[in-house]
């Protein structure tokens, strides 16, 4: 296969600045965890090639994921999502379990994106598990955000790894079949 046999789909990563959005990408593309915090200034786009399999066919289908990720400063959500969201193919969502009000905002992140790309996949995250005793959600929490939107949830540690890669596998499945069946 060559790059010619590639779908290339635009993924947007949603939430609030501080959630670890940059740190999930930065562990699924590069394998790497860095705890400075440095602010997204506007935005940043990663590629990554990932294979999949159409969950319809069961075929084998390899996907230039072209990953956005957006600076989450509230005002940003007004101000670019247009340009940010249109002709995104899914995105992932994301909360830090230490932060409440992350997970309540997400409903306003949603927004802006289905105002702009439509109904696309989404993939739920609770991230930062790795700080378990500071944390305010549970994961039930997260699931049930999840649930109204008929998405998958996960929970998350961008410094430890864990559920990273199946984060991005699960997008990408949703992604390929939703295209696969429109």
């Amino acid at each position: 296969m060559n790059d010619e046999d590639l779908m290339k789909v635009k993924v947007c990563f949603i939430g609030d600045a501080g959630v670890g959005k940059t740190s999930l990408i930065k562990r699924y593309v590069l394998d790497v965890f860095d705890d400075r915090y440095i602010a997204t200034i506007g935005t940043k786009v990663t590629k990554k090639v990932v294979e999949t399999k159409d969950p319809k066919s069961g075929e084998q289908v390899r996907l230039m994921m072209l990953i956005w990720d957006i600076m989450g400063q509230k005002g940003f959500r007004e101000l670019l999502r247009e340009a940010y969201f249109f002709g995104a193919h899914g995105a992932i969502a994301v909360c830090d379990v230490t932060n409440r009000e992350t997970l309540d905002e997400l409903r306003y992140w949603i927004k802006a994106l289905t105002d702009v790309a439509g109904d696309v996949p989404l993939v739920f995250v609770g991230n930062k598990v790795d700080l378990a005793s500071s944390a305010v959600i549970r994961e039930e929490d997260v699931r049930g955000l999840a649930e109204k939107y008929g998405a998958p949830a996960y929970m998350s540690s961008a410094k430890t790894g864990q559920n990273v890669e199946n984060i991005f596998k699960a997008l990408a499945e949703r992604i390929v079949g939703k295209m696969r069946s429109a």
